[in-house]
């Protein structure tokens, strides 16, 4: 592969976290990162005026989603992405697993449909149509668990040990769409699992964990595939450049030692999130049967209380 294809005019040293973390400015994702943030602030500014509440939590967990892609896409690690694969494993979990689990306990769709007027009765507005959209039978289909989980493990599968994952590699078109594919195969993932924002399926807390479950598990087996493998299993990475002073198999097995990791890290947090929002849960359905309680006894000490006054009326 000529990675002058891809514009690396960097210096190819050897790999360093600063190095890696010089800002480039890939122009697709900057821009995509500039209006996720500038169309988040907006919605927090409206409601803000009209005088409604929004966690500050999601606030910072939309705004963190947003910054990890823009840390993996914007800066040399992305460069660094085109000819190690391990920097190219960072990238894939990171904007697959870790950032859309930030930006749905962002809750963005529940913003959008409190910041978006209503169009009135009788017109079709944006609000309208993003309600249209969660009830479409379209939007049922796409995250319905036997559709997430098949395309959560074919993302892993069916990419990296076909041709196509070399395809999509031999061009800057191709490779910004399988980025931009992982973020929203971990969107339409972990949505439906997270919770926070209304769709087409809520399941319960248990059934949540279940498919959180049923899904890390190949994560796991595919990074195992990586670190066990005795030789490169993408040609993408098989010939790294001399100058960056690299091994391909020892920089695959790193490369598969981060997917084996990145299995078990966004499964703890989801699943700390999961736990919360159960007892959150829990508590709010206790006040409620406890305020219903009250109502009830209220009215019954008012019935035994009109019931003695009949009777002192009586004895009059």
């Amino acid at each position: 592969m000529d990675h002058s294809d891809h514009g690396m005019d960097m210096d190819l040293a050897p790999f360093t976290l600063e190095r890696g973390l010089a800002f480039t400015g890939e122009p697709f994702f900057l821009t995509g990162c500039l209006l996720a943030l500038a169309l988040y602030g907006w919605g927090v500014v409206r409601l803000r005026r009209r005088g409604d509440a929004w966690p500050v939590g999601r606030t910072v967990g939309f705004v963190l989603g947003v910054l990890l892609i823009a840390l993996v896409m914007c800066t040399a690690l992305n460069e660094y992405g085109m000819v190690l694969f391990s920097v190219h494993m960072v990238q894939h979990m990171v904007i697959s697993m870790l950032a859309p689990i930030l930006l749905l306990l962002g809750a963005p769709v529940t913003l959008t449909l409190r910041a978006l007027p209503s169009a009135g009765r009788g017109r079709t507005g944006p609000r309208e149509v993003l309600v249209a959209l969660l009830h479409s039978r379209y939007l049922r289909v796409v995250t319905h668990p036997a559709f997430t989980i098949p395309l959560f493990i074919a993302s892993l599968y069916a990419l990296y040990f076909t041709p196509l994952f070399d395809f999509l590699m031999g061009s800057t078109a191709g490779h910004l769409a399988m980025m931009v594919h992982f973020l929203v195969v971990g969107l339409v993932f972990f949505w439906p699992i997270m919770g926070v924002d209304p769709g087409p399926h809520r399941p319960g807390y248990v059934m949540r964990m279940l498919e959180l479950f049923i899904g890390m598990p190949f994560h796991a087996f595919f990074g195992i595939a990586l670190m066990m493998a005795s030789a490169p299993m993408v040609t993408t990475y098989a010939d790294p450049p001399a100058s960056l002073g690299v091994d391909a198999l020892t920089d695959q097995t790193w490369a598969g030692g981060i997917a084996w990791a990145f299995s078990e890290i966004p499964s703890v947090l989801v699943l700390i999130a999961l736990i919360f929002q159960w007892y959150v849960s829990e508590q709010r359905q206790s006040r409620r049967s406890d305020r219903a309680a009250d109502r009830d006894g209220d009215r019954e000490l008012a019935a035994y209380n009109a019931y003695l006054a009949s009777l002192q009326s009586r004895q009059r």
